[in-house]
């Protein structure tokens, strides 16, 4: 997703891009705490988000606040088994975030955002060269966001540095840092009263006001030396380094409701998590020729280490202290319970990887893509409640094989496999470590562009296969539990670009089924969570001149998300005759425009929720 398109979209995190991309759909983001999605319905890790990739180093290990696009140039959706080359990811694809870099010719920009919701934002964009072989670039934004929510609003300030160095013509040595700090209070939500959605009013809040904020900091240092040795091979060395913390009292619902289906006991709770992560990356890249065949090649070896520590502290509800709340007449203020140790760990992995991709040119029309990735892994988790140590070894091997047709110079006839492997973070309720993922996936499809490149679509078939997901544990609030074996497959279909010179499209469709093949606790047969079979979007911008330096742009947006599970269900539970409880479906309507008034002035309006629909987005469980 290109710059312009989340400019289009009024776009000030990545989550605001999700909805317009096929086969995404939205996941439990910890209370707006965290990015969280499935991409082909196979999410990432229930306990940190999904794994993401900035400027090519794995970038969510560990705790992350929400995305900023402040520094974003551009967000690259990369669908498919991509495991062979990125190693910890999903079987369904993963998505690269790639930041702003500093330019060669000066650039200063200023903008200032006001909204409903008591939203204020603003944000400095300022890019230039220091010397002759130095150029920097600094992306800054502070925020204060209101919410539909009582009680609810967040405070944001971003800081992100990088610098370009021109140590010769062949030689460069880029830095990328970003210092983020986001402060909120944890929303859970609302409730479902007997299975059904809409008693509770949307803005009502079930926490309690006192806890405070919950805030979340990330630390970024991401710094790159290329070389180029001759006109076809290039070498790059790169070390990133992340540090993040999350801090702050909550109070939660419980699984259910009492039975005068209006009492919900909560429990109150207190995290204190902080993680590290440096990974060190090497890679030469090439093309070179054996006889007919021409091969571009990847050679690459990463390694990295990744410590996390949990601490959290809770309290449970009792007959005589239930610490609860009337889900219809909420009085806020009681005295609140002291919480006591819970979990207290400390995880650390380590990992040692080699990866080779050759890319074949097998004549005029056809590619083949060979690329194999093994990964030595271990983990180690301590907790430090029962003095006890768990370690795995788990070593994986993750290959991938795609082929092309390429017709002509505007048609490609694509075919993919390959396996995907992720450690899984985080502990069970007994305490132990969870078995790490491992998936396999297939894919096909067609991908197009006109001629000029103006527009361009991929559709795509998938099948995926994978085992040991991560989901909510039915029988111990707040912990979970690994899935057996879980499948995904349908289609998605991608377009963008110029339909006209004056008219602009971002379109997208998606089908997927998704069910638990085995298991020996969650319903077989049953969907995944958050997954729904249908969604797709589009986005349209007319543009025109105004005036000698003027121009304008009106254009707006349809999403649609179908109907989905919202809370996993036990097989006894199926048995029993527990109804299911599903999200119902949505469709949300934007209006975009903005007028440029001359080269250095800009003003634009986005309307978002046109026809102020009621909708919920993802769920943990029904309260």
């Amino acid at each position: 997703m290109s710059r312009q398109t989340l400019d289009d979209l009024g776009a000030t995190r990545v989550d605001d891009s999700f909805d317009y991309v096929g086969g995404v759909s939205r996941q439990n983001h910890f209370g707006g705490l965290w990015d969280n999605i499935a991409i082909r319905g196979l999410a990432g890790d229930i306990n940190n988000g999904m794994p993401l990739l900035r400027n090519g180093f794995s970038g969510n290990r560990g705790f992350n606040a929400s995305r900023d696009t402040a520094n974003v140039e551009r967000i690259e959706f990369l669908k498919g088994p991509a495991a062979a080359l990125y190693g910890t990811s999903e079987p369904g694809g993963t998505l690269n975030i790639v930041t702003k870099r500093p330019l060669w010719q000066a650039g200063h920009s200023l903008e200032a955002y006001i909204g409903s919701y008591d939203f204020y934002r603003f944000t400095v964009d300022t890019t230039g060269p220091i010397t002759q072989n130095v150029a920097y670039r600094l992306n800054m934004a502070f925020e204060d966001r209101g919410s539909v929510r009582d009680f609810i609003d967040s405070r944001r300030l971003l800081i992100a540095p990088a610098l370009t160095w021109r140590i010769s013509g062949v030689t460069r040595l880029d830095y990328s840092g970003e210092w983020l700090r986001h402060q909120t209070p944890l929303d859970r939500g609302i409730v479902a009263v007997n299975n059904r959605l809409g008693a509770v009013p949307r803005n009502r809040f079930l926490g309690e006001p006192a806890d405070g904020d919950v805030k979340v900091e990330n630390h970024t240092h991401q710094i790159a030396l290329e070389h180029d040795f001759n006109a076809n091979w290039t070498g790059r060395l790169g070390l990133t380094y992340k540090h993040g913390t999350l801090n702050g009292f909550s109070t939660e619902a419980q699984p259910s409701l009492q039975a005068d289906n209006r009492t919900l006991r909560r429990q109150r709770r207190f995290r204190d998590y902080e993680s590290d992560d440096i990974t060190l990356q090497g890679e030469l890249t090439g093309k070179f020729k054996t006889g007919a065949i021409e091969h571009d090649l990847l050679l690459g070896a990463e390694g990295y280490r990744f410590n996390i520590d949990q601490l959290m502290l809770r309290v449970n509800p009792s007959a005589g202290a239930p610490y609860a709340i009337d889900v219809f007449e909420p009085v806020y203020g009681q005295p609140q319970p002291t919480p006591l140790p819970n979990t207290n760990t400390r995880e650390e992995q380590t990992n040692h990887a080699v990866y080779l991709q050759d890319t074949l040119k097998l004549g005029a029309h056809w590619r083949l893509l060979l690329g194999v990735r093994h990964d030595r892994y271990d983990q180690e988790l301590f907790n430090r409640r029962t003095n006890v140590t768990t370690t795995q070894s788990p070593n994986a091997t993750s290959p991938r094989i795609g082929i092309s047709f390429l017709p002509d110079a505007n048609l490609s006839v694509f075919a993919n496999a390959g396996k995907s492997f992720r450690p899984n973070s985080g502990a069970s309720a007994a305490g132990t470590a969870f078995d790490p993922e491992s998936g396999k996936a297939l894919e096909a499809g067609v991908k197009f562009e006109s001629a000029g490149r103006a527009i361009g679509g991929t559709l795509a078939f998938f099948d995926i296969r994978k085992k040991n997901v991560l989901t909510a544990d039915p029988a111990n609030a707040g912990f979970s539990i690994t899935t057996g074996e879980v499948k995904s497959r349908g289609v998605d279909f991608d377009l963008s670009g110029q339909l006209t010179r004056a008219l602009r499209v971002n379109a997208s469709f998606t089908y997927n089924d998704t069910a638990v093949l085995k298991d020996n606790t969650l319903e077989i047969g049953s969907r995944l969570l958050n997954v729904p079979r249908v969604n797709g979007s589009v986005l349209m911008v007319y543009e025109g001149a105004a005036g000698a330096n003027g121009r304008y742009g009106i254009g707006g947006g349809v999403t649609h998300t179908g109907r989905r599970l919202g809370e996993a269900r036990t097989q006894a539970q199926a048995n029993a005759g527990t109804p299911a409880f599903d999200l119902p479906g949505y469709t949300v309507a934007k209006l975009v425009g903005y007028w440029r008034v001359n080269r250095t002035l800009r003003l634009s309006l986005d309307v978002d929720n046109l026809f102020d629909k009621t909708y919920y987005t993802n769920s943990f469980q029904r309260t």
